[in-house]
């Protein structure tokens, strides 16, 4: 996945972290940590965002959903990733941090992204389906089907699902989805309302 590698890479250096931060956690930036975005939730670890993004292959004109979007630096990595000729849909369950990213969004300049709330009782966004890429930004207890039934044929989805990674590639024909696991993670827990 080299091409990947160095697409993420292009899209870290072009999406400055410290804008996708509350004013308080500007200044660890740089850090290779999780920082905290208020509500319990967390920035995720640059260098984890960056293996998943790999493991993801987000590519031009792609249609993509990223739950869990936090302060919404995943979305716009993923809409860097896809170009304005592809479409980015954010979901997110805490109200407040809906409005931050949608801010953090706009001051990029990205129309072609955008954040949601998610729906109670409803995990990722059915009615945008199907996506070429789903990337999950919180641990499921078990690989969430409703996810994978989002993804069209040829879809990816990466979920960290008890601890461990997973990339999950949807087949074309119906035929069963293909489960890789890439190493072992912590994230906050993956929560439909």
């Amino acid at each position: 996945m080299a091409g990947a590698a160095d697409r993420v890479a292009a899209a870290i250096r072009a999406v400055p972290r410290q804008d996708f931060l509350p004013a308080a956690q500007r200044g660890y930036a740089r850090r290779d940590a999780p920082l905290p975005i208020g509500h319990d939730q967390t920035n995720s670890q640059p260098t984890t965002v960056r293996q998943m993004l790999e493991l993801l292959d987000a590519r031009p004109g792609h249609h993509v959903l990223d739950v869990g979007s936090g302060s919404a630096w995943t979305t716009a990595l993923l809409a860097h990733l896809v170009g304005s000729q592809g479409r980015v849909v954010g979901v997110e369950r805490v109200p407040e941090l809906v409005a931050f990213g949608a801010d953090n969004l706009r001051a990029a300049g990205m129309p072609w992204a955008t954040v949601a709330l998610a729906r109670p009782g409803t995990l990722g966004s059915p009615e945008g389906a199907p996506y070429d890429r789903v990337l999950v930004s919180a641990q499921a207890t078990e690989l969430p089907g409703e996810l994978v039934a989002q993804l069209g044929d040829g879809g990816i989805l990466v979920v960290p699902v008890a601890g461990r990674m997973l990339r999950v590639t949807r087949p074309a024909g119906g035929a069963e989805p293909v489960v890789e696991e890439h190493g072992w993670y912590r994230f906050v827990p993956l929560v439909v309302d």
